[in-house]
């Protein structure tokens, strides 16, 4: 009988070290940009690990690198912000599913004197409209990360193809939001930019918001668990821990809408789960 005791504490034991194991301590996620320079994903990251012990190692990279990254095999999940990249991703088998996360929204930047005269515009394409009538420089980043991605889709509203010398695609677009949104004031250009970057640098830079609140100018920002079935080596079920932590209404959507009101007045980033949502009888 002792024997039998021993024998099943045993199998308990290997179990329990044999789920730890398929969990993991450590997760791999690729990241959009934006969110890790604003301090977003190091604050999730970090309280995650509080709460668990589970280390958050991210790898920032517009969304069209992340997810090329991702397709690869080496992280667990992704957070992006293309939603046709993000579909694509995911019919070709390489995650499972879209699972809304947070939002904040794209503004129009430029100098203050505003010499394309687009201030207070109601539509971001009728902007870039008036910006390419003017031969007004503008700075893309032309890597096909989510910010550039958003920027030709109100192109292609516009219906225009830009094109010119007033048009640069910067050739270290691919290094961020931050350091394009810096090297756009450093040329007194337009740009368009994540309200969040340009929250964060706003004492440090000379342009201003010029158009913004356009429904083509939102940002959804989703998580993606990359899919096992492609990758059976990946932490699957430590990435499904984490975004069941990350969309919980008390978790880490509690910690989105609080991330920047202490510093700036308001926050940077809205939640946007169902769970979230539900609790708001939305």
């Amino acid at each position: 009988m002792r024997k039998f005791i021993i024998g099943a504490h045993a199998l308990i034991l290997i179990a329990a070290f044999a789920i730890g194991c398929s969990k993991g301590k450590t997760l791999n996620l690729a990241t959009t940009i934006g969110p890790v320079d604003s301090g977003m994903i190091p604050k999730l990251a970090e309280e995650y690990k509080k709460e668990t012990g589970v280390e958050i190692k991210f790898t920032k990279a517009g969304t069209g690198e992340a997810l090329k990254l991702a397709r690869e095999g080496g992280f667990d999940l992704v957070i992006v912000h293309a939603k046709e990249l993000e579909e694509q991703f995911v019919k070709d088998g390489f995650g499972t599913a879209r699972i809304d996360l947070m939002y904040n929204d794209f503004v129009v930047v430029g100098p203050a004197d505003d010499p394309a005269g687009i201030r207070g515009m109601k539509k971001a394409a009728d902007a870039f409209k008036a910006i390419a009538a003017k031969n007004a420089k503008f700075i893309s980043r032309g890597d096909n990360s989510g910010t550039h991605v958003a920027e030709k889709k109100i192109w292609k509203k516009a219906n225009m193809e830009p094109t010119g010398a007033w048009y640069r695609v910067w050739e270290k677009g691919n290094t961020g939001n931050a350091p394009t949104l810096e090297f756009t004031n450093a040329e007194k250009a337009y740009t368009i930019m994540d309200r969040a970057t340009y929250t964060t640098l706003k004492g440090k830079i000379a342009l201003a918001v010029l158009v913004e609140n356009d429904e083509d100018l939102i940002n959804y920002i989703s998580v993606i668990p990359v899919s096992a079935q492609k990758f059976p080596k990946i932490n699957a079920a430590g990435a499904q821990d984490f975004i069941a932590w990350l969309t919980a209404k008390d978790k880490g959507q509690k910690i989105i809408s609080e991330f920047g009101k202490e510093k700036f007045g308001a926050s940077l980033y809205v939640p946007n789960s169902k769970e979230w949502k539900a609790a708001a009888g939305k």
